[in-house]
């Protein structure tokens, strides 16, 4: 039986792990915290995308609306709450009309089912909105992916799959036709390695021998929640119509399960990989960051006055409401509170454009998830299909 080690326990990793012994693998995770699920999956939005956004025929557009299927089907099938309620994304002006309709296109073309409403059918679903015209998406769905990462750890256990916490890849080698990973509680040696490492993907896979073009460079987007007495204003998911030149969503308003809402993220640079808060800053991480020049590409197309009114949008809390209010007029700074942040592992291009699209490298004996960002949670169980067919026969 063939043996395979996934580097990294987050969904992606799980997920692998999962549809390999699904197919009769046996196999190792090693994650390098003492949780699973502990960065991206632990600290984002819980959505499950429909794939309306991603350029027809891309991996994202393929695995994100086939994803969509999947984990609501593990979610119903595992007992992990998940509710398909879908959301609305909302021109406020006449100006955004023209991309709303290129939104819609995309969704008729990516296979997602959406209907353009006027004001009054847009507010039958958030009497609360404001807007000249909305595309109502059917199945976004809201989940608790730390919850699908429980059900997968159990589900990993009952198949006899050797998990491991608190074991961080210190070295990988081949020798012999066989992959070495050193953890400091020993090295596991398999035929084949699947790196899912996330905010640390391209250098697990420079300490496996390889040279990836991109580099992970660590955005955090940071969230508000409504105060409990105002949750009322919005009943599900408000998006608004992304600009393309731009590199992120904008902040958005989400009722999550448990009937809060959160408000975000906003998107500012990170200063250290695994930095939540503006004091977390890691020497090493920035020396690499700044030493790439993909990120000063990166800054000189977006610093000014994209990222700094991001940033300025972080420090200020009525900046941050003056954008929810766009979408809800109702809210202000006094109906929000700090709730927390994620960072967004992006891989950036030497030109300084950030990867649009799943990366997913092969070597001998390796195979590398370089980019996984939104919506890679969504499309955890597709990734892990796509990597399934590429580590070979298990027999």
């Amino acid at each position: 039986m063939r043996h395979v080690t996934v580097i990294g326990g987050g969904i992606i990793g799980l997920a692998v792990a999962w549809k390999l012994t699904g197919r009769g693998y046996r196999v190792t995770v090693v994650e390098k915290e003492d949780r699973w699920a502990a960065h991206q999956t632990g600290h984002n939005s819980n959505v499950v995308h429909a794939g309306l956004y991603y350029r027809p025929g891309s991996l994202k557009a393929r695995l994100s609306v086939a994803g969509n299927r999947s984990m609501v089907a593990f979610a119903r099938d595992h007992g992990v709450p998940v509710d398909v309620c879908g959301k609305l994304v909302v021109a406020t002006s006449e100006s955004e009309l023209p991309r709303l309709a290129t939104l819609a296109e995309r969704a008729r073309a990516n296979g997602v089912p959406a209907t353009l409403l006027d004001p009054a059918q847009a507010r039958e679903y958030e009497p609360e909105v404001s807007c000249v015209r909305a595309l109502r998406v059917h199945t976004t769905a809201i989940i608790d992916f730390p919850a699908v990462c429980r059900a997968l750890v159990s589900s990993l256990r009952e198949s006899g799959a050797d998990l491991r916490l608190n074991a961080p890849a210190l070295a990988v080698r081949t020798t012999g036709g066989r992959v070495e990973v050193a953890t400091p509680t020993g090295v596991v040696s398999s035929d084949v390695l699947v790196n899912c490492a996330g905010l640390h993907s391209d250098r697990v896979a420079r300490l496996a021998g390889l040279t990836p073009a991109a580099r992970i460079v660590p955005f955090r987007g940071e969230y508000y929640e409504l105060r409990p007495q105002r949750r009322h204003l919005v009943r599900g998911l408000i998006y608004p119509v992304p600009d393309p030149s731009l590199p992120f969503l904008g902040v958005h308003l989400t009722r999550m399960l448990d009937g809060s809402v959160h408000a975000g993220p906003n998107a500012v640079p990170a200063l250290r990989r695994e930095g939540y808060r503006w004091r977390d800053v890691s020497p090493r991480d920035l020396a690499e960051e700044l030493g790439f020049p993909g990120t000063w590409r990166f800054a000189a197309r977006y610093a000014f006055p994209v990222g700094w009114d991001e940033v300025r949008r972080s420090l200020s809390k009525r900046r941050f409401a003056d954008s929810l209010a766009r979408l809800v007029p109702a809210v202000t700074a006094d109906d929000i509170v700090r709730h927390g942040a994620g960072v967004r592992a992006q891989a950036l291009l030497p030109d300084g454009r950030l990867a649009d699209d799943f990366v997913i490298e092969q070597a001998p004996g390796q195979i590398h998830v370089l980019n996984a960002p939104s919506p890679a949670a969504t499309s955890a169980f597709e990734i892990a299909a796509y990597v399934a067919d590429r580590v070979g026969a298990p027999r």
